[in-house]
């Protein structure tokens, strides 16, 4: 049978085993995802959000895109985030992507998006990390919002960095408490602290990791927070305006970045310029501009989540199923005609 007619489908447990141990390969395909997309090859709508009436916390959207390159892959991801899924034993986050041949069209795999959505997200997040913060052990290493995407950044930066210590701060001190238990099978017995004061987390930790539900801003000061100091800023909506105005930022797409209510789109609003931003992950990595201006600035790095970095991680776990032989073939897809 034409492998045109065949589409693999990957649950969650073959994502999971196809993509364990592979951080380091993962860091690396999303930084070439980086600069394929910074070099023009991409095809990149904006995110189609679904909200609902009376519900500000609950979404889902569609990320389609197009990567060039090496590449060559073109599919979409759609995802939910229902924050009260906690209180029902199941994860906020839920997630199906479709990768689609780019000989015939049709789609070629179904898998579960989730695990992908977070493994992009926390190797972004690492390679930030890596390129922004002068290269040295990460002392203490702060955690605002403990769940999953959290725990994947310290996985990513941990298989960089070495860590010697995490400072966490949550709303809720048992899923706090849960949290650093998990972390021990990641990153051994390092200490692993909790506070309930963000601002004393700010002032402690050179490193930041921002993983929270929010879904508006919460943090207006960073005069606390260390000289040359890095935020990894993933959940987009903790930083007022004025925050975001106290630091270097640096976003993974301007046009994207400045959209749906994000802090770097309140600052823009605010400011009515974009002066505020250092530039693209995309131009440091590429050697366009420097990692920072200011050796004591605090870097900002507010990713909006870009598609293709979900393709190019979801086209290597599909590639990857298919050596290993793992999936299940759907052959009674399509039309006979």
């Amino acid at each position: 049978m034409a492998t045109e007619d065949v589409i693999l489908t990957l649950g969650g447990p073959d994502i999971a085993s196809l993509l364990q141990g592979k951080e380091r390969e993962i860091i690396d395909l999303i930084g070439e995802a980086y600069a394929i997309h910074g070099a023009g090859d991409s095809s990149l709508p904006h995110s189609v959000f679904v909200r609902f009436p009376d519900r500000k916390r609950e979404r889902i959207i569609a990320l389609p895109g197009y990567l060039g390159g090496s590449k060559n892959i073109a599919g979409i991801k759609w995802v939910a985030s229902f924050p009260e899924n906690h209180s029902r034993g199941i994860s906020r986050a839920s997630a199906v992507m479709v990768l689609n041949s780019m000989e015939t069209g049709r789609p070629q795999a179904f898998m579960e998006g989730s695990i992908i959505s977070a493994k992009r997200t926390a190797a972004s997040a690492a390679l930030a990390c890596d390129k922004l913060h002068a290269p040295a052990d990460i002392d203490t290493l702060g955690i605002i919002g403990c769940g999953l995407i959290n725990r994947e950044i310290v996985r990513y930066i941990a298989s960089l960095r070495n860590i010697r210590s995490i400072l966490t701060f949550d709303i809720s001190a048992d899923r706090a408490a849960d949290w650093a238990e998990s972390m021990r099978g990641i990153v051994g017995d390092i200490p692993i602290e909790h506070t309930n004061v963000v601002t004393d987390l700010l002032a402690r930790c050179p490193v930041v990791s921002f993983a929270t539900t929010a879904v508006e801003p919460t943090i207006s000061d960073l005069s606390m927070c260390p000289k040359g100091g890095t935020l990894l800023h993933i959940s987009l909506r903790d930083l007022t305006p004025e925050a975001i105005l106290m630091g270097e930022n640096i976003v993974d797409d301007v046009d994207h970045a400045m959209r749906a209510q994000t802090s770097t789109h309140l600052a823009e609003q605010s400011e009515g310029n974009l002066d505020f931003l250092h530039g693209t992950l995309a131009q440091i990595l590429s050697g366009e501009i420097p990692p920072r201006d200011h050796p004591d600035a605090i870097s900002i790095f507010s990713p909006f989540g870009l598609g293709v970095l979900d393709l190019t991680l979801g086209s290597y776990a599909y590639e990857l199923a298919l050596e290993q032989g793992i999936g299940t073939r759907i052959t009674s897809f399509f039309d006979a005609t």
